[in-house]
């Protein structure tokens, strides 16, 4: 539109495209700032630039939540620019937390920086309870704890650990979880260390003593305040308990071996029995052969009838005194031919 046709308008029509154009403008500005997030900012006495806003929108970062925190940091008395919080938003960090650490650090006078505050969280620690515990030191506890004293009584403790968050080791550092298991382990060194249960009965300080000499607290991001024994109690008798099955393995082992040799009695006694028919079969092999000689003798004329009846009458009489003399059948003496008896008279 050129200059001769603006002067050829009319004085409403030029007002007009003017209030359009100052129209459209504003309703620009609702649509991409944030007007009531800008003005709270403001009338809070922490400015934010409309344009930084805008870039906050387009960034898709939660811009409400983050000028709140902002807003909050800075009625603290915190000189935190709104550029740190928002780079440590979108990097996945708590802002909220990290500005609550900040403010009771700064409420204790505590030398705690953004840059620390920021690499605590990030490192996945509560970075609040951190300095909570750094001021005010934080009590954990351990489970039962046994062990066996020298005397071979078991002895079960109970720890209670103070401990005081260190800010400066919060990176990098073990956690609770490491102090819990050293303090366990040096319970059951000084336990062990007894030469008796009743002297941790008498004086549980023992324990604790041995632990804190031993430095439990280094490559942790806590120091150890004090270590106090809350409970002691008398377990089994170890000791015993590991005498009585000692002697049972060893009754088990001597019955095994018992049943072992009774196993190879048995076995000879059914071998020696095996050897004595073996006997009593060659024997009866050599008694058959006699028959069989005298019946050749006898068939081939060296051996009479009167001979033979003569044999019988002195088998007859060996059994007769057998029987007087009260002989066992198994004392008889045997490989001599068997057969009928009969009287001496019939000889002649």
């Amino acid at each position: 539109m050129t200059n001769s046709m603006l002067l050829a308008m009319p004085a409403w029509a030029i007002w007009t495209i003017v209030l359009a154009c100052v129209l459209a403008v504003i309703i620009v500005i609702i649509c991409i700032v944030p007007i009531n997030v800008w003005f709270r900012a403001l009338a809070s006495g922490a400015h934010v630039s409309m344009f930084r806003l805008i870039g906050m929108k387009m960034r898709k970062v939660d811009y409400k939540k983050l000028v709140n925190i902002y807003i909050v940091s800075q009625k603290a008395g915190l000189d935190i620019p709104i550029g740190e919080l928002e780079t440590h938003l979108m990097a996945g960090g708590d802002i909220e937390k990290v500005v609550d650490a900040l403010i009771a650090a700064h409420s204790a006078k505590m030398d705690l920086t953004l840059e620390q505050a920021k690499a605590i969280d990030l490192a996945g620690r509560d970075v609040v309870e951190a300095v909570k515990t750094s001021v005010t030191p934080r009590v954990i506890k351990t489970g039962w704890i046994e062990a066996m004293a020298k005397n071979g009584i078991q002895v079960k403790a109970v720890a209670q650990v103070t401990i005081r968050a260190r800010l400066d080791k919060q990176i990098g550092m073990a956690d609770t979880e490491t102090i819990l298991a050293r303090v366990g382990e040096g319970i059951v060194t000084a336990i062990g260390k007894a030469n008796s249960h009743t002297e941790i009965m008498a004086d549980p300080s023992i324990i604790s003593k041995t632990i804190l000499e031993d430095h439990l607290d280094r490559q942790t991001a806590y120091e150890i305040v004090s270590i106090d024994i809350c409970d002691v109690d008398v377990g089994q008798n170890i000791g015993a308990k590991l005498k009585i099955e000692d002697a049972e393995a060893k009754k088990k082992i001597s019955q095994a071996a018992a049943e072992e040799r009774k196993a190879q009695a048995v076995a000879l006694e059914q071998e020696m029995k095996a050897k004595t028919q073996e006997m009593k079969a060659i024997v009866l092999a050599a008694e058959s052969k006699v028959h069989e000689a005298m019946a050749t003798a006898l068939k081939n004329g060296k051996f009479g009838v009167m001979d033979y009846y003569k044999l019988q009458n002195m088998v007859a009489d060996t059994k007769m005194r057998n029987s007087i003399g009260g002989a066992k059948e198994e004392d008889k003496p045997s490989g001599r031919p068997s057969g009928p008896s009969r009287p001496s008279g019939d000889m002649f």
